[in-house]
């Protein structure tokens, strides 16, 4: 069997060696920071991998988990690099953070200046700060909040009308000017189940099982393993309760077997549209999950941490497994932080092979 290799969410190798932590140490890699912290014998400071002061000798250097561990071990925090406080990579993901709270709490969309100011940045260095956090713009990032409370509106609304308003739009066209980019079909089908909406699909068999692909038309929206294809077009019917199911023609099987080839194959990309739906969060999630390249892992922590909710592991967890692209959104990469493998929609077994193919790929 294949093992796995421990990579740093970046792709880099993880910092797990002395050798290798030197070797961050010398060429000052800021990707290291936060995973580990060195202190010099000679000065009784301890540092970040990329604090810019001048290169210590490899002999006098020790390495530290913690800056608590450096600091029990008798050293005092470098005055040049701060490594005891936040560093740009956490101070960035808290004005995020703080930006993402004002867009969720507000009746309106905040403006990019009144975002930018509560972030505490520039219009524009906010901007590209923001969307390389959370892989959305501002301006996407509100928009799919708004469609959650949409969605949870017209679930408990008596109308709706009524949904729209509770949502906070100001009027109604301006929001079934947008309603199907929001819902992916009209608000009433919504309501209604997907009443209305036909999704073609078709069941197929691939190295991890059975495999069942759906597609609306504006993308792929499922991607199902399992043993069972009748359980797999069951799961597809309870999402859909009310939706035209059409079971592929000679066309759409052809996507399915280019579905199937991506999942032997996940390195080859998949160049086709996707049609993700989920809250705000998820999608923040799922962005963050198509950024881990073929080969290398995360952990759920250091998502919570790239999305700007540093706090909100669990919730991590939950949308991951709340993914229903399998291999196309690739929650498969995400690893316990002790790089064990944790619980997997689609079963911890698909996602060892998953991983050990893309290891070799």
């Amino acid at each position: 069997m294949v093992s796995v290799a421990t990579k740093h969410p970046n792709g880099s190798p993880a910092f797990s060696s002395d050798p290798g932590r030197w070797a961050a140490v010398v060429r000052r890699d800021r990707r290291a920071d936060g995973v580990f912290y060195y202190s010099v014998r000679t000065t009784g400071v301890y540092c970040r991998p990329s604090c810019a002061a001048r290169l210590a000798r490899r002999e006098n250097v020790r390495f530290h988990a913690t800056c608590a561990d450096a600091e029990r071990a008798g050293f005092r925090p470098c005055k040049r690099c701060r490594p005891d406080s936040p560093g740009l990579v956490e101070a960035r993901a808290e004005a995020v953070a703080r930006a993402c709270r004002l867009i969720e709490t507000a009746e309106e969309v905040p403006s990019l200046d009144a975002l930018a100011d509560a972030a505490g940045l520039s219009r524009f260095h906010f901007h590209r700060v923001f969307k390389t956090t959370t892989g959305l713009t501002p301006k996407a990032y509100a928009a799919a909040h708004r469609a959650r409370r949409v969605r949870d509106e017209l679930s408990r609304s008596d109308s709706v009308t009524d949904a729209i308003y509770g949502a906070g739009f100001n009027s109604s066209g301006r929001f079934y000017a947008t309603a199907s980019e929001v819902l992916g079909m009209t608000p009433t089908d919504f309501r209604a189940g997907g009443d209305g909406a036909a999704i073609r699909f078709a069941v197929g068999e691939c190295s991890l099982g059975s495999i069942l692909v759906a597609a609306t038309e504006r993308g792929v929206c499922s991607i199902l393993l399992g043993d069972d294809p009748d359980a797999l077009a069951r799961q597809l019917q309870d999402r859909f309760p009310k939706a035209r199911l059409i079971g592929g023609d000679r066309d759409f099987e052809r996507l399915v077997a280019k579905v199937v080839g991506f999942v032997e194959a996940p390195a080859l990309g998949l160049d086709l549209p996707l049609d993700v739906r989920g809250t705000a969060f998820q999608q923040r999630v799922w962005q963050a999950l198509r950024e881990i390249p073929a080969g290398a892992t995360s952990t759920y922590t250091k998502i919570a941490a790239r999305i700007g909710a540093p706090k909100a592991v669990r919730a991590v967890a939950r949308a991951c497994a709340s993914n229903t692209l399998a291999v196309a959104i690739p929650c498969h990469r995400v690893v316990r932080h002790d790089g064990g493998l944790s619980g997997y929609r689609w079963g911890v077994k698909r996602k060892r092979l998953l991983l050990e193919r893309e290891a070799v790929s």
